[in-house]
């Protein structure tokens, strides 16, 4: 397997854990987010959307982490990243996708460039964009976490599952743009007990070869 990314790309972050908890090796290739190689007309080629993750598997090429995520679950199902029941799983992909679709396509790096260049907002105020949608977002998830049974040492149960792997990278974002996670004591609970399992320590952006 070959994984496109890079070090702060938290959607690249999330492939990185679900491959470290199903035990998968890669290779990684580095596109550098911050030089524009997203852009470049080879990786073009691969992904027309100019996005990381991309993970190559044998002949199959794959884009968009949650859809990797899903795939690498139907192909190689243990360790499962998803519960058993049907209810379970709809619960960690809601707890997911209100990450993956709801938080993240509104603070990434294109979005944040264009308030800036296109939309001539200070850096300030496209700061204060990101820690609001952020902060909103995981309150927003703290709340689904508290009201439900379900939450235990994980966002579900006592193993981790897609939705920690979404939470995770996340929270590492809001720390490192200064956000205030103070009315979200679950989801930090969660993410320092995430943190404390090889695969996503071993996934942190610090830990990556392309680290800067």
């Amino acid at each position: 397997m070959k994984l496109y990314g890079y070090f702060r790309s938290s959607a690249a972050y999330r492939v990185r854990i679900a491959l470290n908890l199903k035990g998968l090796a890669y290779e990684q290739a580095f596109i550098h987010l911050q030089k524009n190689i997203q852009f470049s007309p080879d990786f073009a080629k691969l992904n027309p959307q100019q996005l990381i993750p991309a993970l190559e598997d044998g002949d199959t090429l794959l884009t968009q982490s949650v859809a990797i995520m899903e795939y690498l679950e139907e192909t190689r199902p243990e360790p499962a990243i998803l519960p058993k029941d049907a209810a379970g799983r709809a619960r960690v992909r809601a707890l997911a996708l209100a990450i993956a679709c709801e938080i993240h396509p509104l603070n990434n790096l294109r979005v944040l460039r264009y308030l800036v260049r296109d939309m001539g907002l200070s850096e300030e105020k496209k700061n204060q964009w990101y820690r609001h949608w952020v902060e909103t977002g995981l309150q927003a998830v703290e709340s689904l976490l508290v009201a439900d049974s379900h939450t235990g040492n994980f966002c579900h149960g006592d193993k981790p599952s897609m939705a920690d792997i979404c939470l995770v990278p996340q929270i590492a974002n809001a720390k490192r743009f200064g956000c205030d996670l103070s009315a979200c004591p679950t989801v930090t609970r969660i993410g320092e007990h995430c943190l404390t399992v090889e695969a996503f320590a071993n996934a942190a952006p610090e830990r990556q070869p392309d680290a800067e």
